[in-house]
């Protein structure tokens, strides 16, 4: 039995199955996402979206969708599903749809009469490339299939509209055509398997429309170009294959092609194979660099999010190879903009403040899931680079206090992980000076360089300074963040201290090296707990606090300002897991095991066998944002793999 499987009855139901997303990557910034039912609900949906860095660093739709259409004694019965103006659906195929499976690929079993046809999708491994895969599974009589491309050649931000700047031009090639709609464009190659009749029939599908966007305030109305239609017989028991490339195939390679392919997938059988799934989904291979996207489908690679989701996405899927191939590729990004101020062309974000703090935090994860010394002997230089420069103030607006402090401006731009702006660019919640999680991973970081990195004789003196410093830092801490309700400010500038319950005092309880006591630390866990907790995740403000909005929705402007107001953030669980088992140790497993339930479900819900970037505070937590956030799936893995250590203690 699968489990990731959707049967007729949630399928035909739109109410239900449009909701829920599947998306599937080639680990080198291409993607194929759409709804399980085939039905496109956002303008970043596609069969082929790919990555062009000649043009820029936005991904871009080529092929938006594949009509399938079954021919029987003459008759057309058309299994794609469009929605255009006033809630029309046309033309409606999900009803001929009996099941939806996604074990190892999606697959989707229709019924048209005695016709009994499967589909399957492919993405290829670093190759731009999707493989779909019909078998006719029964037929009492001849059976033609038709396909019609519809073809966007847009960015995925951007929307589509009949105009005449479109080349309708095309050229045959082996079982197929190649076309290119406009200048700057790679050419999109569609081949068969198999001989396939092209039959040009140039039209305009207009006014498609994408509800996602249209609940979220943008426009949201599409025209699609269809060049025209290609034409198959398939037998019973037979399989066509489809290919949608940027180069041209050789149509016999393509049935070894698929199975090669399929022979490397994870199964979607449990819980952590999903999220190991999606996990690797994240890999974005460009060039010889490799990196880690902060989430899909509009989320590039950003330096505070791959730090932060690289130990869970790498080193507890036993990828340990990866995790040194990105932190390679990490590290040169680091080294530039620390020695040289230049920022990577790649990698986004490396310019704010706290970015080499958590680049510390994730090579002192890698110590703890591999070892202390591998660690020392790998990227005992990094670190120590990464905690000179604070000391020599190297990194913008990052200034360390004679107080032992960090104290940042963050003002007029964000300067953390709560980075939601205005309409005009400026911070929603201007945290600014003292940060409570800058300096908790700022005093962990002087400990764990000095305790664990930095301990031959020759690096004593060193280590001795980095030591006195934290021992600074600590008292420093307890006067400027403790408050007499027992929990942590989130942050104090000048005179200002922040009362809200937010989850960043977090850190300060779940590092390996905290300045606060075990009763300090369970004080305020006890808050965390009591008024941030969710199913779902850490809530970003406590319902008790001013200001609390728990439902993310609304417009752009409307959605920036509850960004962070009381929605849930799943990756917050490694944290709160951290502090909770450093204070209850093996007596906690059971609880934090309970909590992860609520992601289980998650699987089938909303993009299926991943973890949505936020959910709404309150009941019924429903999932919002982007549909996959590598944050989430690294941090909840990274508290699967703690929590399976613990049990076999």
């Amino acid at each position: 039995m699968s489990y990731l499987k959707f049967d007729k009855d949630q399928m035909i139901n739109l109410e239900q199955s449009l909701p829920k997303e599947m998306l599937r990557t080639n680990k080198s910034g291409a993607y194929h996402c759409t709804t399980i039912v085939g039905c496109n609900t956002r303008k970043q949906h596609g069969l082929l979206v790919i990555p062009i860095p000649e043009m820029d660093n936005e991904n871009h739709v080529l092929l938006s969708s594949l009509d399938e259409t079954v021919i029987q004694h003459g008759a057309p019965f058309n299994l794609g599903l469009h929605k255009y103006q006033g809630d029309c659906f046309s033309p409606n195929g999900h009803k001929y749809i009996r099941e939806f499976t996604c074990e190892s690929v999606p697959k989707t079993t229709y019924r048209v009469g005695g016709v009994i046809l499967s589909k399957e999708k492919v993405f290829i491994s670093h190759e731009n490339r999707i493989l779909i895969r019909y078998t006719l599974l029964d037929a009492h009589s001849e059976t033609k299939l038709q396909f019609r491309p519809f073809l966007a050649f847009r960015n995925a931000n951007a929307l589509c509209v009949e105009n005449g700047n479109l080349n309708g031009h095309y050229d045959e090639v082996a079982n197929g055509i190649a076309c290119r709609l406009y200048e700057g464009y790679p050419m999109l190659y569609m081949q068969f398997n198999k001989a396939a009749q092209f039959v040009s029939q140039p039209n305009w599908y207009k006014g498609i429309e994408y509800i996602k966007d249209q609940e979220r305030g943008y426009d949201y109305k599409e025209d699609l170009y269809v060049p025209g239609y290609f034409e198959v017989p398939i037998k019973k028991g037979e399989s066509v294959i489809f290919s949608a490339g940027i180069s041209e195939v050789k149509p016999r390679s393509l049935t070894s092609l698929y199975d090669k392919e399929l022979s490397v997938r994870t199964y979607r059988t449990s819980f952590y194979n999903c999220l190991k799934n999606s996990a690797q989904q994240f890999y974005y291979k460009r060039g010889k660099d490799n990196y880690l996207l902060a989430g899909y489908p509009w989320f590039g690679v950003r330096a505070r999010d791959m730090f932060i989701a690289l130990p869970g996405c790498t080193l507890a899927v036993d990828d340990v190879d990866m995790y040194h191939e990105m932190m390679a590729t990490a590290s040169k990004a680091l080294h530039k903009w620390i020695a040289k101020g230049e920022r990577d062309a790649v990698i986004r974000d490396m310019d704010k403040p706290d970015v080499v703090l958590w680049a510390i935090w994730a090579l002192q994860q890698y110590a703890k899931m591999v070892s202390v010394e591998a660690c020392r002997e790998r990227y005992a230089g990094l670190i120590t680079e990464c905690v000179d420069a604070i000391i020599k103030s190297k990194i913008p607006n990052l200034f360390l206090h004679d107080n032992g402090l960090l104290y940042t401006n963050g003002h007029d731009t964000p300067v953390s992980w709560v980075d939601a702006v205005t309409h005009d660019g400026r911070p929603v919640i201007p945290r600014s000076g003292y940060l409570v999680e800058f300096n908790a991973l700022w005093y962990n970081a002087l400990r764990f360089a000095a305790e664990q990195i930095l301990v031959t004789p020759e690096s004593a003196a060193i280590a001795d300074r980095l030591n006195e410093l934290a021992d600074k830092t600590a008292v420093s801490f307890k006067d400027m963040f403790i408050n007499d309700y027992g929990y942590l400010f989130d942050y104090v500038d000048t005179n200002y201290a922040d009362w809200s319950v937010r989850p960043s005092m977090l850190f300060a309880l779940s590092l390996d090296y905290s300045p606060l006591v075990k009763m300090e630390r369970k004080k305020a866990l006890d808050v965390v707990t009591r008024e941030l907790l969710t199913p779902k995740g850490i809530r970003t403000l406590s319902p008790k606090s001013m200001g609390y909005s728990p439902i993310y929705l609304g417009n752009e402007e409307q959605r920036a300002q509850a960004y962070y107001q009381g929605s849930s953030r799943p990756w917050l669980m490694g944290a709160y897991a951290d502090a909770y088992l450093r204070l209850f140790g093996l007596s906690g497993v059971s609880f934090l095991e309970r909590m992860l339930i609520g992601y289980e479900e998650e699987m089938s819900n909303n993009c299926i066998g991943t973890i949505s970037e936020l959910f709404d505070g309150n009941p019924p937590f429903t999932g919002r944002g982007a549909i996959s956030f590598a944050a989430n799936v690294g941090e909840i893995l990274r508290v699967l793999s703690l929590l399976k250590k613990y049990n076999h203690i």
